[in-house]
């Protein structure tokens, strides 16, 4: 009547829409049906995805052991060690403990015995070395300005302090010890963990990061000849020993993160000042 013309149907299409449910109609309509009028095919669901090893082949398992040869060993060593520890036997609470340390330092134990002036000497060169560990990383941080190894150090101490508290060893069984070996005058340290390995590991590597490598490589020295002595003295066990050379990595590394954390806030203030300078520049 106004002039407006409606255009007729297809019949096939009426059929279509009238014959079709109305939840089946609505959900088949999509862009496809709104761009070539023609149904939209459903959505495949998704498949599960396989478990990682079913899709492992022989050649992944050939380049895990050439590649990731590291992983291996210690797989290796882990069935090894399960194999001992379940057929080894305890060490009797009345015998004093097995350290592999003390059976291969033996020969040293007698000679040191047998020669009190060598233990002192011994003692005196050692605390010498503590001393010089002491004096680089104070100097890297009040003289160069770079407190990392002082951070570490006091991190790794009190820890010590922590665990040797926590579990107080007994004296190793023929300890020598000395008037002027470090602690100073024989009064009672803590066995667990060694802070003089600890210690010099943590200036070895801030002498490393400072590409000091003469000096890390004979801190590194020493530190070894120093396991050799307190082994010898029955002075430390030997586990007291290997945490010791863990202990000065990790606390390090800690105290490298600490140092990432107050440095982040300064960066972005940093980084705001300058913004807020250049807007003052650009509207002034």
């Amino acid at each position: 009547m106004n002039g407006v013309v409606c255009a007729p149907c297809s019949p096939s299409l009426n059929n279509r829409r009238r014959n079709s449910p109305p939840s089946i109609a609505a959900a088949s309509i999509g862009e496809d049906d709104m761009n070539t009028g023609m149904p939209s095919s459903p959505k495949k669901p998704k498949p599960k995805p396989k478990p990682s090893f079913l899709t492992w082949t022989a050649e992944d398992v050939v380049n895990v052991a050439r590649f990731h040869w590291v992983p291996c060993i210690f797989a290796v060593g882990l069935l090894v060690f399960m194999g001992v520890e379940y057929t080894i036997l305890m060490v009797p609470s009345t015998s004093p403990p097995l350290d592999l340390g003390f059976i291969a330092t033996r020969s040293l134990h007698r000679l040191l015995s047998s020669s009190p002036t060598l233990n002192t000497f011994l003692a005196f060169l050692n605390t010498v070395f503590v001393g010089m560990q002491a004096v680089y990383i104070l100097w890297a941080w009040l003289i160069e300005g770079r407190p990392r190894a002082t951070i570490a150090a006091l991190f790794m101490f009190t820890c010590r302090g922590i665990l040797g508290s926590s579990t107080q060893l007994p004296l190793p069984h023929g300890f020598l010890g000395s008037g002027v070996d470090f602690p100073v005058g024989n009064v009672s340290f803590f066995l667990f963990f060694s802070g003089h390995v600890a210690g010099s590991l943590i200036a070895s590597l801030d002498m490393r990061r400072m590409q000091r490598l003469e000096m890390a490589w004979s801190f590194d020295l020493l530190n070894v000849l120093q396991g050799v002595r307190l082994l010898g003295t029955r002075g430390h066990y030997t586990i007291d020993l290997a945490v010791g050379v863990g202990a000065g990595i990790l606390f390090d590394f800690l105290a490298g993160k600490y140092e990432e954390t107050k440095r982040k806030p300064s960066i972005l203030a940093a980084a705001a000042t300058t913004t807020i300078a250049t807007k003052e520049t650009l509207f002034t």
